[in-house]
């Protein structure tokens, strides 16, 4: 492995090239990332990056995303298979449907989403700015797609807005079920539970704390708690051991692991660096739209 990482960081200072990874991805790609975080973050770097190549160690809609904010540059997906199961639930023709049979409304979409799908949307949001940007509508209602948990749990925190749901969801935060978090917390009575929002209703309201991917690392290293039930992807658990080895941090249930972002390796880094293959592309027309709804959420982000 060594060798491998080392290969790899001689190469990208040589080609100028920036390598972005999820908190979901296997922990070892952190030794060669230059930057590691959650959606929006990373979001926010391909915009302001001046390297050359991203390499997005993700899934291929935030490959796609970093291409929209960065369309000079070369970005390489090295797992050019690795999806999204959320952001394939829905079709550039199920929007529209949706859309239509909600004339007038705004449209929120949420980052896992196609470039198609965000260039038929109003604004993009993270489920780290979800609230943000939903309040800087002013609106009383809203449509938002792909993920309905997250949409309705919005809802819930804002209290005034109607926000109407496509029935997309993850399937990795649905293996979290109410019983996980009742039998974590018997087990770990001093534990307090933290929730990423795309777990179903039923989950995320039974949680001390609802939050991104980072906003969960934070409220973990912030609180003056020891011990953590962690019901999200197993990567967070395993950056949280790593990082904060003097608090407890427990997986809400072992099998929580998104098969997609697991799949980047870091020979496929290499892979990336050494051919320049897996580059993304994305159609112009659908560029210069899908870009202002993404331009739209990183300005109200600032």
């Amino acid at each position: 492995m060594e060798k491998i990482i080392n290969k790899i960081n001689t190469l990208k200072k040589e080609k100028k090239a920036v390598i972005l990874a999820h908190c979901y991805q296997p922990v070892e790609i952190d030794n060669v990332a230059d930057y590691v975080g959650d959606s929006l973050y990373l979001s926010q770097v391909a915009a302001k990056t001046d390297a050359q190549i991203i390499i997005f160690a993700g899934v291929y809609f935030m490959a796609q995303t970093a291409k929209l904010l960065s369309p000079d540059k070369k970005v390489l997906l090295p797992q050019i298979d690795a999806g999204c199961r959320m952001a394939d639930m829905i079709t550039y023709d199920q929007l529209k449907d949706f859309k239509n049979a909600h004339s007038g409304v705004p449209i929120v979409c949420y980052i896992n989403s196609t470039a198609e799908v965000k260039s038929e949307c109003d604004i993009c949001c993270t489920s780290s700015n979800a609230l943000k940007i939903v309040k800087s509508l002013n609106t009383d209602k809203i449509l938002f797609l792909p993920d309905t948990y997250l949409g309705k749990w919005v809802e819930r925190q804002l209290g005034d807005v109607e926000v109407i749901t496509y029935p997309g969801f993850c399937p990795t935060h649905l293996m979290i079920r109410p019983d996980d978090i009742e039998k974590a917390r018997k087990e770990h009575p001093n534990a307090l539970v933290l929730a990423h929002p795309e777990c179903h209703t039923s989950v995320s309201e039974r949680a001390d704390y609802v939050g991104s991917t980072v906003g969960i690392m934070n409220y973990a290293k912030n609180s003056d708690n020891k011990s953590f039930i962690i019901a999200t992807e197993y990567g967070v658990v395993q950056r949280l051991r790593r990082d904060f080895p003097k608090k407890e941090f427990i997986p809400v249930k072992e099998n929580v692991i998104c098969p997609n972002m697991k799949m980047t390796s870091l020979e496929d880094i290499l892979y990336v660096l050494e051919t320049g293959n897996n580059e993304i592309t994305v159609d112009k027309d659908i560029s210069s739209k899908a870009v202002k709804c993404i331009d739209r959420m990183l300005e109200v982000s600032k």
